[in-house]
């Protein structure tokens, strides 16, 4: 398809996807049809790509066609479905096997989905009866349902929901899963302020696993001075770092959002913990992306049309180890600041770059060829690499913050 103008199709009116086609020359899709074909790049929603890999639609893409989610991705991007694959992971792997190809577990607080380990949390509960924990949605993002507890019967707050008085059931009154984890409460923090990374990994094969990380990512603040004083576990400006919550604070400021460059917190944390202090940190957020794509690589349906740009959210607690909090299968591309804009539109744009060089669709040859940096992404993690030099060499991390 060389020289040959391409059509693209989304399903959300954001100015970084847009402008990207547009910027390219791209062609907009007339057909306004959900299961129209008339495209050759979708940025689809997840409910849509779900459709068009549902055998009953009868919805076949061909060669020339692209899209920005790998069929089953919520293996890994739905909370209760990456906890219950990393748990399986774990189990699968013998300690000595995992510890040769450096695979780490401990990055994911202690977490039960509800209902189905709703007595293996209770039985912890009691073991642990000062431990703040924190509910979350299996399925929903943005900060939406979430709450943090000391009691059990704060999960009546889930609407409907009924727990019996010897704490042995919990009737949930929807069918929603929740997950329920052990809330860090030592989060590091940086003008007295808890935050979190965003930070952006681009697979675009499973089998052989090839992973991309982005250089440029930043943190997420809470607007309000973090304290764990239980008269304050309600307020989730102190404890939660959604833009989607936070932006609803007097304390809310339009000139940053809330938000702070990668570039930015590593200077701060080299400054006052020195530079290996924060490539060890690195090293360990990279092998945290490498055992959680490594956990779902069995269960991932492959497809050369696919690709996934994941939004990772890392926390960091005072001791610089990085935590799991979740994986997004749809970043947020809202930009609220111009900064954030040209991250978003440079993001999207090297994405492409990758998925579709020069604007067209790679043949077997050119998907081999071993480019390791294309914009801000370098390769974290070549499978196929791997796989040929694993008795020459023992893989190394990625140093991409220099």
């Amino acid at each position: 398809m060389q020289n040959k103008k391409l059509k693209w199709k989304s399903d959300f009116e954001k100015s970084v996807i847009i402008e990207n086609f547009v910027n390219r020359g791209w062609i907009k899709s007339q057909d306004k049809e959900e299961d129209s074909s008339d495209w050759n790049v979708y940025w689809a929603t997840v409910w849509n790509v779900r459709n068009i890999f549902n055998p009953k639609s009868g919805f076949r893409l061909n060669d020339q066609q692209i899209i920005n989610h790998f069929p089953n991705h919520y293996e890994l991007t739905r909370k209760d479905c990456m906890v219950k694959n990393l748990k399986r992971f774990k189990r699968e792997q013998d300690k000595e096997t995992y510890e040769q190809q450096g695979w780490n577990f401990d990055f994911l607080p202690t977490t039960y989905v509800f209902p189905g380990e709703y007595s293996l949390f209770v039985e912890e509960f009691h073991r642990c009866p000062n431990q703040t924990w924190i509910v979350k949605p299996a399925a929903r993002s943005q900060g939406k349902g979430i709450f943090l507890l000391r009691k059990i019967q704060q999960l009546k707050k889930i609407a409907g929901t009924t727990v019996t008085n010897n704490m042995t059931q919990l009737n949930l009154a929807s069918k929603e899963n929740y997950v329920v984890s052990k809330y860090i409460d030592n989060p590091l923090l940086i003008g007295g302020k808890k935050f979190d990374l965003r930070m952006y990994v681009l697979v675009t094969n499973y089998k052989p696993l090839k992973v991309w990380i982005y250089n440029k990512g930043f943190g997420r603040f809470c607007n309000e001075q973090y304290t764990t004083d239980v008269a304050e576990i309600e307020n989730m400006f102190v404890h939660l770092t959604n833009v989607a919550i936070q932006q609803y604070s007097d304390k809310y400021s339009q000139k940053h959002g809330g938000k702070y460059s990668i570039d930015a917190l590593k200077f701060y944390v080299e400054s006052a913990y020195g530079t290996e202090a924060f490539q060890k940190m690195m090293d360990d957020i990279h092998s945290i992306m490498l055992t959680s794509l490594k956990s779902v690589q069995a269960v991932i349906q492959n497809d050369k049309h696919c690709f996934e740009m994941y939004g990772y959210d890392i926390l960091l607690d005072a001791n610089l180890k990085p935590w799991l909090i979740e994986i997004n299968a749809s970043p947020s591309l809202t930009t609220t600041t111009p900064v954030d804009k040209n991250l978003k539109l440079n993001l999207i744009n090297d994405v492409y770059n990758i998925v579709l060089p020069n604007d067209d669709f790679p043949d077997n040859e050119q998907k081999q060829q071993q480019i390791t940096k294309v914009g801000g992404f370098s390769v974290l993690y070549d499978e196929s690499l791997d796989l040929m030099n694993r008795k020459a060499q023992k893989r190394q991390s990625v140093k991409i913050w220099k």
